[in-house]
């Protein structure tokens, strides 16, 4: 039996005292990351906030097995809120559809989700009317039936059936009415329950996950009553793809009862915020470094290659990485340092005499983990 075929299927139970411990612990966290977003000037939430769209667009493709360019991905991002990357590469048009209808699900979060929204959103995810070779009806309802199977020919398995093609209008119709209207879970779980709502109908004839993932993050700014979204879902999803499939596939053949769905969703997107964190702690280290260091004249090379580090390189920072990196001679490299040593902006760390290791220059006081 699939949970649709339950009797009232769309009246979800879950065993609350388990579902509220996972989202207090998500609220708690969601304050910490809240706060220290608060330290950062506008322009870099704005970048941070480019990241995390660029991240959210890229992995809810890469779930379903497609690779977007990244670079082509992140410029439609950062042209679209208005921040100026170091390197742009111009974006298809097909790139620029799909951006806008991720920005437009957390951007107008307030807006009624409707049926002609959701068409248009399909359109942008298919704009040749193709998924790979085959054609399928794009902005419009799935007319078929569907059933997700993996495996060879002849050795298919079964892992969802979806309703039929004929009651999928009317089951949307109760899909929309509930998440336009349904005030009482405004909070992170809305985004759980729409997300396993939507792609249980499975109401297209392909991009079914990328839809619902859009539409819970539109649910997640709801929750934050904030356009700003410096945490990814998709992301995170990506990175437990399988253990996603299996609680999915669990629940969809369950019995109505959605309370491992919903702590493992919460609890991913625990996880996804931990890595915003971590993210967040570069951004703010980068932000601190540059405002202690603002008065310091540089040239545009020095500033690029100090960015460099602060984004997180993974290399020393020594005079030979930093030749290597610039494209310019090991002389000049090291004419670079010593300048930025003489300023204060970089300090060489202790026990070097060959190849010395510098770190750049901020007060700790000033930043928090």
């Amino acid at each position: 039996m699939w949970i649709y075929e339950t009797n009232n299927w769309t009246k979800f139970v879950w065993d609350k005292d388990s579902v509220s411990d996972r989202l207090m612990a998500v609220n708690k966290k969601a304050g910490f990351l809240s706060g220290r977003l608060s330290a950062l000037g506008f322009d870099s939430c704005l970048r941070a906030m480019t990241d995390t769209i660029t991240n959210d667009v890229i992995d809810s493709y890469k779930i379903e097995g497609v690779n977007l360019d990244s670079d082509m991905v992140r410029s439609s991002v950062a042209r679209k809120l208005g921040v100026e990357l170091p390197k742009h590469k111009e974006p298809t048009h097909y790139i620029d559809g799909i951006v806008e209808m991720m920005l437009d699900a957390t951007a107008n979060y307030s807006k009624p989700l409707t049926e002609n929204r959701l068409f248009a959103w399909h359109c942008a995810l298919f704009p040749t009317q193709k998924s790979g070779i085959s054609d399928i009806n794009v902005g419009k309802y799935r007319t078929t039936g569907m059933k997700v199977v993996s495996g060879s020919w002849g050795r298919e398995k079964v892992h969802y059936q979806a309703p039929e093609a004929a009651v999928i209008p009317e089951m949307m119709m109760d899909f929309l009415q509930w998440f336009n209207t349904d005030n009482q879970n405004v909070t992170y779980l809305k985004s759980a329950i729409a997300h396993l709502y939507f792609i249980s109908i499975h109401p297209f004839d392909d991009g079914n996950g990328r839809m619902a993932r859009a539409i819970s993050d539109m649910a997640l700014s709801q929750a934050d009553n904030s356009k700003m979204r410096f945490f990814s879902m998709s992301n995170q999803i990506n990175t437990e793809k399988k253990h996603y499939y299996d609680i999915l596939e669990r629940t969809q053949r369950g019995d109505g009862n959605i309370t491992e769905w919903l702590v493992w969703y919460l609890s991913c997107m625990e996880r996804a915020i931990d890595k915003s964190n971590e993210n967040l702690t570069l951004v703010l280290k980068k932000s601190i470094f540059w405002q202690q260091h603002s008065q310091v004249i540089m040239s545009e090379r020095q500033k690029d290659m100090l960015n460099i580090w602060l984004d997180g390189y993974d290399g020393k920072l020594t005079a030979k990485n930093w030749a290597k990196l610039s494209k310019k001679s090991l002389d000049t490299a090291l004419r670079d340092i010593a300048d930025l040593v003489d300023r204060g902006v970089l300090k060489a760390k202790e026990g070097g005499v060959r190849n010395v290791e510098y770190e750049v220059n901020f007060d700790a006081n000033n930043f928090a983990e």
